[in-house]
């Protein structure tokens, strides 16, 4: 190996001492040759900057798909024909007059006249007192109502289907009410005492009594006249509730307001 290295190192230097020689004679006989002068021309290599463009996604726009409804076909329902439900006519009892009688303004002979009845005269029965003993008439000749006694008329029906009923007294403007009214009680005996109406003489009418009363333990309503200014009546002391009374004046044209009766 240090041989071998040895000879390369001997060429190697043979060769650069030739390569000298040589490089030392050329110059020394050759022109130099200037060299050219060069031109740079640059080349413009333009720098792209590029700014993005947006590239706009467009938004679709959807057209709806019609669903169509079907119309409906509507089977007609049947409308049933009403049933006509009759509502009865409520007949009231037929009544004829059997014997010439009074008819009054309340059910007593108490109260006034109202009209004369005559054998034949017809009407009907619209209401009765308590027990049916008095008829509260429609009079077809005079087309008004009264009241009269159930012996004198011959009835066609029930007189206890219509309602027991006290009709309203036809009140005066021409006189006030009596004045005043005492009671005193003597064991059963009730005395009621009042003063004179002020209405002349041939106006007048006497006075009614409506009063509830005891007897026999039971309670009952009655009517009472009277063409003085006072009247006793007898009323026990036994019974379960309050017994009482109103006082009317009366005159041809009617009754005054009724004054309550201090029960004793």
């Amino acid at each position: 190996m240090t041989l071998m290295r040895a000879f390369f190192l001997c060429t190697f230097l043979v060769v650069i001492a030739f390569l000298a020689a040589c490089s030392a004679e050329l110059a020394s006989t050759a022109t130099p040759t200037p060299f050219p002068t060069s031109t740079f021309t640059p080349t413009f290599i333009p720098t792209l900057s590029a700014t993005p463009t947006a590239t706009s996604t467009s938004t679709p726009t959807f057209t709806p798909t019609i669903t169509l409804t079907p119309t409906p076909t509507f089977t007609p329902s049947i409308t049933p024909t009403p049933t006509i439900t009759l509502t009865p006519t409520f007949d009231f009892p037929d009544v004829t007059v059997n014997k010439d009688a009074h008819c009054r303004f309340g059910p007593g002979i108490a109260y006034l006249h109202a009209i004369d009845l005559w054998v034949g005269d017809t009407g009907e029965v619209h209401n009765r007192n308590y027990d049916g003993s008095w008829l509260y008439i429609w009079v077809d000749k005079w087309g008004k109502r009264c009241w009269v006694s159930s012996w004198v008329v011959d009835v066609e029906g029930d007189v206890f289907s219509v309602v027991e009923w006290m009709s309203p007294l036809p009140y005066t403007t021409f006189s006030g009410p009596p004045k005043n009214v005492q009671a005193t009680r003597d064991g059963n005996q009730v005395t009621i005492s009042w003063k004179a109406l002020n209405v002349p003489d041939e106006d007048k009418r006497g006075f009614l009594i409506e009063a509830t009363l005891c007897a026999n333990g039971a309670l009952y309503d009655g009517a009472y006249h009277t063409d003085v200014t006072h009247i006793t009546l007898n009323d026990d002391q036994n019974c379960t509730g309050q017994s009482g009374g109103l006082l009317y004046g009366v005159e041809k044209h009617g009754y005054t307001k009724p004054v309550q009766i201090p029960w004793p």
